[in-house]
C-alpha cells in the first residue's frame, strides 16, 4: 500500500514538470516572433502595446510561473532526498570481522542437526550491584516517586506526607468548639500548595505496606561515619533528609531519636522556619556541634537504636577538626572541607559517591518553599484545646453570638428550585455523602472521577469557576496549559453523558466561568440555606432543618486534595446545629441525643465529648461519662493527636 502511494506521487510531480512545458512549447511555437532584432526593438518602442507583444509577455509568464513549481519541487525532494540518505549513513553497519562471524553461524546454523541438550544451563554468576550500576543506568534501578514543585520525593515520603497531613485536619477538628463564634481563621485555611500537590499525586495509589512504616529506617543508607553532600542539589538533599527523618519519627510513636541541626545549617537551608522551629516535634536546633553528645540517647536504653534507627546530626559549620563521635548518630555536613566520605548530587536527587564513582540511591531534594510547606503539616499548634473542666464551664454557649461558620467562599448559596405539587425537580445533585447524580430519580452513571470531582467542586462554588480554577484544584502541581486539554475532555464527556439522559444543562459556562444551572436541587445548597436562616432568625426548631438536610460528609469516601476546607466547614455547620439545638432543649434525654449524634458525626471532637459527658454526670450516669471519655482519648492516641492527657472526671 505504502509502495503504490509513493508511485503515484512520484507519477504526479513527473506530470507536473513535463505536461506543462510541452504544452507551452507546442501551443505557442507560432505565436512566438522569433529572436528580438534591431527593427522590432525599435518597432517595440514607438508602440509597445501590440498583440503580439502581450501575447509574448504572457507566454514568458506562464514559462516563469512553471519555473517557480519546479524550482519549489525539486528543492522539496532533495531536501527529502538527503533526510534518507543521512538516516541511511546512521545505520550501523557491520564490520568486516562481524560479517564473516555472521555468515559461518548462518551456515552452521544451516547444516548442524540440532540435538536437545538434557543438562541444565549453568546458573547465573552473582553480580553486586555497583558492578550492574553505572552512572548513566541510575534511572533504570531508582526508585520510584513523586515530582512536586521545587522537589521530589521517594514515593513512601510522600505517602506519609499525605498521613501528616491527615492529622493536621484531626487536630482541627479536635480544637474546634462547636456553638462558638470561630475566632481562628487559620481552622480553615487549605494547607500548602506542595502538600495538596503531594495528595494529588498518590491519591489514587495504595499506601506502602504495613512493615515498611515501622522500620524506621533513613531515607537513603548513609555511611556510618556519615557523609559530606556536595553539588548543586546539595542543599536540596539536605533538607529532604531533614524532612524524611523528621517524618519517620511522625508516624512511629516509639521513635524518641532526636533529629539535630546547628542553628547556621537551619538559617542557611530554611530561613523562614527559623524561628518556630520549636513547634516541630522531634526537632532540635544547638549551636556547636559538640552540644549534639548531650542530645542523643543512650545505645544501651534507647529502643530506637537497639532497632537501628538513627539519629541524624545536619551541620554546615566549617570543620575546624574532625567531627566529634556520635555513636548512633549519621553526621551530614555541608562544608566543603568536612574529613568525611562525599556524595554528589545534583537538583534531580540522583546522587554519586565521589570517591568510587559509583551511583547512589536518589535521594529526596526540595527546595526551600517546598521544605517550609512541608514542615508546615509536621509543626504541633502552639496551643492546644482545652482539656479541664473550669475550661469548658468557663465558656459557656452563648446563643445570641452562635453564629454558624459560613463556607470559605462566602457566598451566598443560590436558593434552591421548590418542588410543586405538579411538577418535580428532575435533577438533583447529590454531595453529601457518596456523591452522585440523578436525573427524574434514576442516578447517572459518571465515568470519569474527574467529572465527579467537577460536580462537587461547583456545588461548592455556587459562583462558579474559571479553567484556571478548575484546573488548579483537580490537578495541583501541574502546569495549567498542560491538563486544560484534560479538562475540557472531561467536560465534554460529562455533558454527551448528560445530554443521553435530558436535555436540562447541568455544567453551565458563562462569562468565562463554569457553575452548576441553579436550577437544580443540590443537597448541599439545601443545607447552606437552611443553615443561613437559622444563624440569622432565633425561631424555635429551626435549627432541626440544618440536622435534617445533613446526610454524611461532603464528598464521603473521597480524598481530593481541595476537599478538606470545605468539608470540614460543612461539618462544623452541622455540629453547630447540633450543640445550639441541645442548649435549647428542656428535657435532659434530647439534649444528650443531640449530643452523641453530633459526637457521630465528628468522634474526635473534644468539647463534644466534655459536653455529653457533663450530661450524662447530671442524669447520674458516671460511669458511662468515665467511659465515653476514656473511648475518647484512646481513640485519639491511636490517631496520634493525643497532645496532652484529658480528664476523665469533672
Amino acid at each position: 500500500m505504502n509502495g503504490a502511494r509513493r508511485l503515484a506521487a512520484a507519477t504526479v510531480v513527473l506530470a507536473v514538470l513535463a505536461i506543462p512545458p510541452w504544452l507551452l512549447t507546442t501551443l505557442t511555437r507560432a505565436h512566438l516572433p522569433g529572436w528580438p532584432t534591431s527593427t522590432r526593438l525599435r518597432d517595440w518602442l514607438t508602440d509597445p502595446l501590440t498583440p503580439a507583444t502581450l501575447t509574448t509577455g504572457l507566454i514568458a509568464v506562464a514559462w516563469l510561473l512553471w519555473l517557480g513549481m519546479a524550482y519549489t519541487v525539486t528543492v522539496t525532494a532533495a531536501r527529502r532526498l538527503r533526510a534518507n540518505v543521512r538516516w541511511v549513513r546512521h545505520l550501523p553497519l557491520p564490520t568486516p570481522w562481524q560479517a564473516a562471524a555472521t555468515s559461518i553461524a548462518g551456515a552452521a546454523a544451516l547444516t548442524t542437526t540440532h540435538t536437545p541438550s538434557t543438562h541444565p544451563p549453568n546458573p547465573p554468576t552473582p553480580v553486586t550491584a555497583d558492578e550492574l550500576q553505572r552512572p548513566s543506568d541510575t534511572p533504570q534501578t531508582e526508585r520510584s516517586g513523586v515530582v512536586v514543585p521545587g522537589g521530589w520525593l521517594p514515593e513512601d515520603t510522600a505517602h506519609h506526607i499525605a498521613a501528616a497531613a491527615a492529622l493536621v485536619w484531626l487536630r482541627r477538628r479536635r480544637a474546634h468548639q462547636p456553638g462558638q463564634p470561630d475566632t481562628d481563621a487559620t481552622q480553615l485555611t487549605p494547607l500548602p500548595a506542595t502538600v495538596t500537590a503531594v495528595q494529588a499525586a498518590i491519591a489514587d495509589q495504595p499506601p506502602p505496606p504495613p512493615a515498611a512504616t515501622t522500620t524506621g529506617a533513613m531515607p537513603a543508607p548513609l555511611p556510618p561515619a556519615g557523609i559530606r553532600l556536595a553539588g548543586d542539589g546539595a542543599d536540596h538533599a539536605a533538607r529532604g533528609l531533614l524532612i524524611t527523618r523528621l517524618l519517620t519519627a511522625l508516624r512511629d510513636p516509639t521513635d524518641t531519636t532526636p533529629v539535630i541541626v546547628t542553628s547556621h545549617a537551619l538559617t542557611r537551608l530554611l530561613p523562614s522556619v527559623a524561628e518556630t522551629a520549636a513547634t516541630i516535634p522531634g526537632l532540635h536546633v544547638i549551636d556547636t556541634l559538640e552540644q549534639a553528645a548531650a542530645l542523643l540517647p543512650a545505645s544501651s536504653t534507647s529502643s530506637t537504636a537497639d532497632r537501628g534507627i538513627p539519629s541524624l546530626v545536619l551541620t554546615a559549620e566549617p570543620a575546624r577538626a574532625a567531627p566529634p563521635n556520635l555513636p548512633g548518630a549519621r553526621v551530614v555536613t555541608l562544608d566543603a572541607g568536612a574529613p568525611l566520605p562525599t556524595w554528589r548530587v545534583d537538583r534531580h536527587g540522583h546522587t554519586v559517591d565521589h570517591q568510587t564513582g559509583q551511583p547512589r540511591p536518589r535521594m529526596c531534594v526540595l527546595d526551600g518553599t517546598a521544605a517550609a510547606d512541608l514542615l508546615a503539616v509536621l509543626a504541633q499548634p502552639t496551643a492546644a484545646a482545652p482539656d479541664t473542666a473550669a475550661s469548658v464551664s468557663a465558656r459557656p454557649i452563648n446563643r445570641a453570638q452562635a453564629k454558624i461558620p459560613r463556607q470559605a467562599t462566602r457566598v451566598t448559596p443560590p436558593t434552591p428550585r421548590q418542588p410543586t405539587e405538579t411538577t418535580a425537580t428532575a435533577v438533583r445533585l447529590r454531595v453529601l455523602g457518596r456523591p452522585a447524580l440523578h436525573i427524574d430519580s434514576n442516578e447517572v452513571t459518571i465515568r470519569r472521577s474527574a467529572a465527579r470531582q467537577i460536580l462537587v467542586f461547583l456545588a461548592v462554588h455556587p459562583d462558579g469557576a474559571t479553567t484556571t480554577q478548575l484546573v488548579h484544584a483537580l490537578w495541583p502541581g501541574l502546569p495549567a496549559h498542560t491538563v486544560t486539554g484534560r479538562l475540557y475532555t472531561t467536560l465534554s464527556d460529562l455533558r454527551s453523558t448528560i445530554r443521553a439522559t435530558t436535555a436540562d444543562q447541568v455544567v453551565v459556562h458563562t462569562e468565562d466561568r463554569y457553575h452548576l444551572d441553579p436550577r437544580i436541587d443540590v443537597d448541599l445548597w439545601r443545607l447552606q440555606a437552611a443553615a443561613h436562616h437559622s444563624a440569622t432568625t432565633d425561631a424555635p426548631g429551626s435549627w432541626k432543618a440544618v440536622i435534617d438536610a445533613y446526610t454524611g460528609d461532603l464528598a464521603a469516601g473521597h480524598i481530593w486534595p481541595w476537599i478538606d476546607p470545605p468539608r470540614e466547614a460543612t461539618r462544623r455547620l452541622v455540629l453547630g446545629a447540633h450543640t445550639n439545638a441541645a442548649e435549647a432543649q428542656t428535657d435532659p434525654h434530647e439534649r444528650l441525643r443531640l449530643l452523641q449524634a453530633a459526637i457521630r458525626i465528628d468522634p474526635y471532637n473534644h468539647q463534644l465529648h466534655q459536653l455529653t459527658a457533663d450530661q450524662l454526670n447530671a442524669l447520674g450516669d458516671s460511669a458511662a461519662a468515665a467511659d465515653l471519655l476514656h473511648t475518647h482519648r484512646l481513640r485519639l492516641r491511636l490517631a496520634g493527636i493525643l497532645e496532652q492527657p484529658i480528664s476523665t472526671a469533672r
